[in-house]
């Protein structure tokens, strides 16, 4: 599969201390502060020393509405270097508030759990983004030493947090005796959507960065340049489904022959050559996931000579085109609200993946969306532990890094849904017990940026 993400030279940061969890007292704490509040007390240890006052003023702002205009209205790459410092101080203004709500989120968590050791590494990681960050806080980036070197601090932040979800869920695993099942999934719903829009702040304008770099060596990139020409950032404007569907199902069905020996193919139909605006990585995450179960069931219910039929639908185009929600999922939370399009009314794109795996149990089925702790009992090995021997199709990356762990705790529809809904879009599964499944995967008609 192709990478789409960009390679950023970094300064390495020193060794970061382990963080292990210490006794807690809540009476000998209560003695020294008769009225806790949660934020002050469910603090794991930590190295990074930020006022509790200045987390509490940073989280205590809105969240900035985030749209696609906001991440392409400096203009297509390569940018002047007036655009580009505006860039850096637009992602500046943004992304501390945004630290700092997830802080507080973390802090709201029963103590027990934050310090977990999981969970505590995530919350320390937070604190050090956030604590990178503030130096430049209080003063506008105007030279291009100061940009870059804020660039290379957002470089650090995205290596930072590559696995923050799978390391969330063995937590939320390892505690799961202490915590409600729903509280978690609230958490981590809200958590997820979060850091999508995060990610996306930060590797818009490092990609804008690389792509804007007057001492590039032209020659050494031209190719690349060439079939890059579509892009801004992040986003390319000409994204073409049935090339990424091709590229995933490759990368699953070798997958695939390595386990089992068989591997599958599949077709495109319908409307192949249908061209949008989207976040390629975004895409090549969530087709991924869908093919990887789509050829499991076929392979493994002896259907291996039955082709995957993919079907890509272009909506026509409507001055008046609504929303159409094919999800089934919760609403958004009010302040991570789905990412704003170029234009409200621009027509999206359907894809069906239909199967004939056998489709999926009457008493699964209602639990395709639920994080799968909720699923393990207390004398239940975590995914990963025990013999050590993890599925094949277990080892297959996502965007954003997430890595093998995330599909051995059943994060995968759960994560291809978030990112589907942040976008406007969804996702539906039909099953029909016996015979095979359609899943419908809408993406939300993005437009076309402006200029």
């Amino acid at each position: 599969m192709k990478c789409s993400a960009i390679a950023v030279r970094i300064p390495r940061l020193g060794h970061r201390p382990r963080y292990t969890c210490r006794p807690f007292s809540q009476r000998a704490f209560a003695a020294r502060h008769p009225s806790p509040s949660a934020h002050k007390w469910s603090h794991p240890p930590s190295s990074t020393t930020i006022a509790d006052d200045e987390v509490a003023g940073l989280a205590s702002k809105p969240l900035h509405a985030l749209s696609l205009a906001d991440l392409v209205k400096h203009g297509r790459p390569p940018l002047s270097t007036e655009a580009l410092f505006s860039s850096a101080n637009f992602t500046l203004s943004l992304l501390p508030i945004r630290l700092a709500h997830r802080i507080q989120a973390l802090r709201n968590l029963p103590f027990i759990v934050v310090s977990n050791p999981n969970i505590s590494k995530i919350y320390n990681n937070y604190l050090h983004s956030l604590s990178t960050l503030l130096p430049y806080k209080e003063k506008t980036i105007s030279n291009l030493e100061d940009e870059i070197r804020f660039t290379s601090v957002l470089a650090d932040l995205v290596e930072t947090h590559s696995h923050t979800i799978p390391t969330l869920a063995r937590g939320f695993l390892e505690c799961r005796k202490y915590i409600n099942p729903l509280e978690v999934t609230r958490f981590l719903d809200e958590h997820l959507r979060a850091r999508i829009g995060t990610r996306l702040i930060a590797e818009q304008h490092i990609a804008l960065h690389v792509s804007s770099q007057p001492h590039q060596d032209p020659k050494s990139n031209k190719h690349e340049s060439d079939d890059q020409s579509s892009y801004i950032g992040v986003i390319d404007t000409a994204l073409q489904p049935a090339s990424i569907i091709n590229s995933c199902g490759n990368f699953v069905s070798e997958i695939c022959e390595l386990k089992y020996g068989v591997r599958p193919t599949w077709i495109i139909d319908g409307e192949p050559d249908t061209t949008f605006a989207f976040v390629p990585v975004h895409l090549e995450y969530i087709i991924t996931e869908l093919l990887k179960n789509a050829f499991r069931a076929t392979v493994e219910s002896g259907k291996s000579h039955e082709p995957v039929i993919i079907t890509i639908a272009a909506e026509p185009e409507s001055p008046r085109a609504k929303q159409r929600d094919i999800s089934g999922g919760s609403p958004a939370a009010d302040d991570n609200p789905p990412i704003k399009p170029f234009e409200d009314s621009a027509p999206g794109v359907t894809i069906r993946i239909r199967d004939r795996g056998g489709g999926i149990s009457p008493d699964v089925l209602p639990n395709i969306w639920s994080y799968s702790f909720t699923t393990f009992s207390d004398d239940d090995e975590l995914p990963g532990q025990g013999n050590g021997s993890m599925d094949a199709l277990n080892a297959i990356s996502g965007a954003g890094g997430e890595g093998s762990s995330i599909a051995g705790l059943g994060y995968g529809l759960p994560l291809s849904r978030a990112y589907a809904e942040y976008f406007g879009g969804g996702i539906a599964v039909q099953s029909l017990y016996g015979w095979g499944c359609d899943v419908y995967l809408r993406l939300k008609g993005l437009g076309k940026p402006k200029g």
